[in-house]
């Protein structure tokens, strides 16, 4: 496969996973923490990295804002719920497993 053709497929797969979360707001980012190590934050973050290395001037707002689909603060309001005191002792457990950008684990 060829560089351009693996790029192509790469985004796709981005875009499918970016819509797919925008679907899914029952979800809640702790619970994507928890189980796969990472979340929309993450996704952002690593998005932002991404610009930074083509050399994009993106902020973290503006990052959030496309995989959210809307501003952090409008996804808050509209459908965070408070994480229940199971879901924040899982996220201390799982603290070690947790994406690298996100910025959990200590080191």
């Amino acid at each position: 496969m060829d560089e351009s053709t693996r790029t192509q497929l790469e985004a796709a797969a981005f875009r499918g996973l970016v819509a797919h979360l925008r679907e899914r707001t029952d979800v809640q980012n702790i619970d994507l923490m928890n189980l796969a190590g990472f979340c929309r934050n993450c996704l952002s973050k690593w998005y932002m990295a991404a610009a930074d290395e083509q050399g994009v001037e993106m902020n973290y707002d503006e990052a959030r804002e496309i995989v959210y689909g809307m501003t952090y603060d409008q996804w808050k309001r509209d459908y965070q719920k408070e994480a229940s005191e199971e879901q924040k002792a899982a996220f201390e457990t799982t603290k070690p497993l947790h994406a690298k950008i996100s910025g959990h684990q200590k080191g």
